[in-house]
């Protein structure tokens, strides 16, 4: 049974962003015979699958985010190398994409380095096919979360700037701002040796518990604002992405894992019971 879970998962897993693969093909260019955003889509699969090899070997999870990181890169790299009449429209969402992932990449990679490890891993390392599921999850999540993104950049068609452009950028700018703000904000509360075992409750974090994945769900909706214009038929069901970045979040890791932990260390403290009573979990508190 404790294979064929993970077999199970594997298979639908890969069942499903193949789905999403063929409806972002129907308009993407073409690159040796085949449709450049189904290349793109295979590109973050392949990547985790060879460096889960030696991860296994070692028995070690430090360049998972490291590789999740290098699969967004690879992927823009290829699909601008294929694509040398990329719009205005695809190099904007491609450096969008770049920039975030190789700043949330480098920050996940130093800070598990420097941790020593990544206790989510700890059970999952040590058995084959669990451990293969979550990469291949890995490779999914590199996929499905630029899917939109991806379809306007394998695209031939283009709308020249327009207000989707411009609300996009915006929306965009400010949930990056938020997400790398919120990040530094918790670093430097955790450096300092005199909050060791405490929460963070200052700056975006009085305002909400988990201002970092709103910032993350905010620039996700804005890539895919900017996408939306020279998206057509079934194309528009990459628009799955953002929706799929805030289930993530919010539903199946980030926000549910932490306020667990939180709960599980500090949840007999008055002043903890006060800031999750008064802070809300996601969306900060404007006044």
């Amino acid at each position: 049974m404790s294979v064929i879970k993970p077999l199970v998962g594997i298979m639908v897993v890969l069942l499903f962003s193949a789905g999403i693969a063929w409806a972002g093909s129907q308009g993407s260019i073409q690159f040796a015979g085949l449709p450049l955003f189904l290349l793109c889509a295979c590109i973050g699969f392949l990547l985790h699958w060879v460096v889960f090899v030696p991860s296994f070997l070692f028995q070690t999870e430090h360049y998972f985010d490291l590789t999740g990181a290098l699969s967004y890169l690879a992927t823009l790299g290829f699909a601008y190398a294929a694509h040398p009449e990329m719009q205005a429209r695809g190099i904007l969402l491609s450096l969008m994409i770049a920039l975030w992932a190789a700043r949330l990449g480098s920050f996940l990679f130093l800070r598990v380095k420097k941790a020593g490890q990544d206790r989510r891993f700890n059970l999952i390392k040590t058995r084959f096919f669990r451990f293969l599921f979550t990469w291949t999850l890995g490779g999914a999540w590199v996929f499905i979360t630029m899917a939109a993104a991806l379809a306007a950049i394998t695209t031939s068609a283009d709308r020249g700037i327009d207000s989707f452009f411009v609300i996009g950028t915006l929306l965009w700018i400010t949930g990056f701002t938020l997400e790398v703000v919120a990040d530094l904000q918790k670093s430097r509360f955790r450096a300092d040796p005199a909050n060791k075992d405490k929460f963070i409750t200052s700056g975006l974090w009085s305002r909400s518990r988990h201002p970092n994945y709103f910032g993350e769900i905010l620039l996700w909706f804005g890539i895919a604002v900017i996408a939306i214009p020279v998206l057509a038929g079934w194309q528009l069901l990459t628009l799955i992405s953002p929706v799929f970045v805030a289930m993530l979040l919010t539903r199946i890791s980030g926000v549910n894992l932490l306020e667990a932990s939180g709960k599980e260390r500090w949840g007999s403290d008055p002043a903890y019971q006060h800031y999750v009573a008064n802070t809300p979990a996601l969306i900060p508190r404007i006044a």
